[in-house]
């Protein structure tokens, strides 16, 4: 008997290179380490191990936590305190009050917004985030296209793949963002397609996987241009907390410029801990949407969250308020005390590699180059000889001949970017910086014999 489900309006959809690189892994390693081989990470964008330690997390947690139950005045040691109460019960889709109210003033300090408390919506991570905008806009069954970078994160490219009526238009990058006059022709390129163009989505700082983070001259821009042809930004800022910038050199980010036009998605899993996956967005945008009725962004982000996750976890948002007060349990001023911990390591991290590709290979300018990041995790590799191919097999060879794991760039640019282009990003491949597997001063040698190993991978394959 034929058990099959017949769902002929389901496809199969291509698998992340990140993924495939996962799966793949296991086996490349054991052929690696059978040739006596050290395996190198400079693949995986995870926090590094020596940032994502819980335990002093959990111990000013608990501290929080109790200094909250004192601030209560509850004498009776069997009544149950109302943080405890609110944390493991259902709450509204908004989560509690309390972690809103001190992110928005937190945040809004470190970044000159004045954020409304009412209008920040948790969601899972920044990736909910995204989830989320795009099922608000897909939902009516319009076709709807969507405007990014080429390259962009491949986590937007694969949720936007999963809608049969949406489609991506991308715009190609220099090293201050999108192209100006690329953005405004895609956008109306898609319309008279007969698409519907809701925003442009993008990572401006420490761009995921491009290295690079946007000028303040194209940012602005970007704003003149969204704004005449009346599109939102989608702002997926996971680093801005991960800059190398000095503090009077960071650039604002465009919920900073214009929150109006703006939609910011913020993630705690870069400043706190990946786990909990704890983000916001947060917008003042007004749309038109039908009968010519005018509406708050965030009240239909609102109304789209309750119909995908009605009850947020009120406890990882508590904890997450817990990292916006100091040791005394004052709220901070600025969560860069906080950030500069992680900084210490992911800036060294970034030296080790530039510095180790400068010494092996800035001799060599007519054959490779890599862009310097000024925020996040990644820079990107550049091979100038054309015979180079950075496919899978070029991938799965550096990991099998020389114990090397990186990620290859072709898969983060979207499917008409490469129609555009067959060879988009396959001369180039995203080294990350941010992830070994030990800390401290082992951490430094791992990776440094990371960037060495690769740097003479590169010597010998381009």
């Amino acid at each position: 008997m034929d058990c099959t489900l017949n769902a002929p309006n389901l496809a199969q959809q291509p698998v992340s290179v990140t993924r495939k690189m996962a799966a793949s892994l296991p086996e490349l390693r054991a052929v690696a380490q059978a040739k006596g081989l050290t395996i190198h990470h400079l693949g995986a964008g995870y926090p590094n191990p020596e940032v994502t330690d819980p335990r002093g997390f959990i111990a000013h947690e608990q501290a929080f936590f109790e200094h909250l139950r004192q601030a209560e005045g509850i004498n009776d040691p069997t009544a149950l305190p109302e943080y405890l109460r609110e944390s493991y019960a259902y709450t509204d889709t908004l989560g509690p009050v309390s972690p809103r109210e001190s992110f928005a003033a937190v945040y809004g300090a470190d970044w000159r917004v004045d954020i409304d408390p009412a209008k920040l919506l948790p969601t899972v991570g920044a990736t909910g985030g995204i989830s989320l905008l795009c099922s608000l806009f897909e939902r009516p069954g319009t076709p709807v296209a969507y405007i990014t970078d080429a390259p962009t994160y491949a986590g937007f490219v694969a949720r936007a793949a999963l809608c049969q009526h949406a489609r991506i238009y991308s715009v190609d990058m220099d090293e201050e963002g999108p192209h100006p006059d690329g953005l405004r022709e895609a956008v109306r390129r898609a319309r008279a397609d007969g698409f519907f163009v809701p925003f442009y989505y993008t990572v401006p700082d420490g761009h995921n996987p491009a290295g690079f983070s946007f000028s303040t001259a194209r940012r602005h821009e970007i704003l003149e241009i969204v704004r005449a042809e009346g599109l939102l930004i989608v702002e997926d800022a996971p680093y801005v907390y991960i800059s190398y910038a000095e503090p009077s050199e960071r650039p604002q980010p465009f919920v900073a410029l214009d929150p109006t036009r703006t939609v910011h998605l913020f993630t705690g899993s870069k400043i706190g801990l990946p786990g909990p996956r704890v983000g916001f967005a947060y917008t003042k945008a007004v749309v038109e949407i039908e009968n010519r009725t005018r509406a708050p962004l965030a009240e239909l982000l609102l109304t789209e969250a309750s119909a995908d996750i009605l009850f947020h976890n009120p406890q990882a948002l508590r904890s997450f308020e817990s990292l916006l007060f100091d040791e005394s349990f004052q709220r901070r001023d600025s969560l860069w005390p906080v950030a500069e911990k992680k900084l210490a390591v992911y800036r060294e991290n970034r030296t080790v590699l530039l510095d180790g590709l400068e010494a092996k290979l800035g001799a060599h300018p007519d054959r490779f180059r890599w862009t310097e990041p000024q925020a996040g995790f990644f820079s990107v590799f550049t091979f100038l000889d054309p015979a180079v191919v950075t496919d899978d097999a070029f991938v799965a060879k550096l990991v099998a001949e020389h114990g090397v794991v990186v990620i290859p760039m072709y898969d983060f640019y979207p499917p008409d970017a490469r129609r555009r282009n067959p060879q988009a990003g396959l001369n180039q491949l995203r080294l990350s910086f941010c992830f070994t597997e030990s800390v401290g001063k082992k951490r430094v040698a791992d990776l440094t014999a990371a960037v060495a190993a690769f740097a003479d991978a590169a010597l010998a394959v381009g």
